[in-house]
């Protein structure tokens, strides 16, 4: 009886990863697209939505990534898609908060000041602003000690995810409450994982 070798058992293991984000996603998206609560409301605002959501979704494929716990991808691929979606992250929160500006610029105005009478608003900007920090810090990644960037870039994230995770259970919006709440755990359990998984790096810093 053959017994797995490490590198086959985690391969299987990164493909069932794999197929456990995309089902989360697409159900969490196809709950949101599709949601009553779109019913009589303008594009704008249903954009706004969805790209919410959509940075949900790709917070969760972030630490798989740098993990390279992304079946059928070498270490510097997944790093290089890790930036790809980094940016893409970046520009689905400016696509949510843009479309909030346009649909209502009071409510903007008031979460950016941090008087919003709604909490959730707080958390999102936090991440909104956590998220751009590392999005600056990325773009000077070779300037700084390499093991200073790391654990600044990890601390930041762990800011990204427990932020957008309180800003997206606080809110009842078109998400279903059950697809919410899954995808919500998977992003704090991969980010957790990885970094846990990942522990060694400050340690050898």
């Amino acid at each position: 009886m053959n017994v797995p070798s490490r590198h086959a058992r985690k391969a299987r293991q990164n493909g069932l990863i794999l197929a456990v984000a995309g089902v989360s996603i697409t159900v969490a998206l196809y709950a949101a697209a599709t949601s009553p609560l779109l019913q009589w409301r303008d594009p704008i605002y249903i954009t706004g939505g969805l790209a919410g959501v959509i940075a949900l979704a790709l917070l969760l494929i972030q630490p798989l990534l740098a993990g390279g716990r992304i079946a059928g991808l070498s270490a510097a691929k997944s790093r290089r898609i890790h930036r790809w979606v980094g940016a893409a992250l970046v520009f689905s929160v400016l696509t949510h908060i843009g479309a909030l500006w346009i649909t209502s610029p009071p409510d903007v105005i008031d979460a950016l000041l941090f008087v919003s009478p709604t909490p959730f608003a707080v958390w999102g900007v936090l991440a909104m602003w956590a998220i751009f920090a590392a999005a600056a810090l990325a773009s000077v990644r070779k300037r700084l000690p390499f093991h200073i960037w790391r654990a600044a870039h990890t601390s930041l994230a762990v800011v990204i995810v427990t932020c957008s995770v309180l800003h997206a259970v606080l809110i009842e919006g078109t998400m279903g409450p059950e697809s919410k709440a899954v995808l919500c755990a998977l992003v704090i359990l991969a980010t957790g994982g990885v970094i846990a998984e990942l522990r060694g790096w400050f340690r050898r810093a």
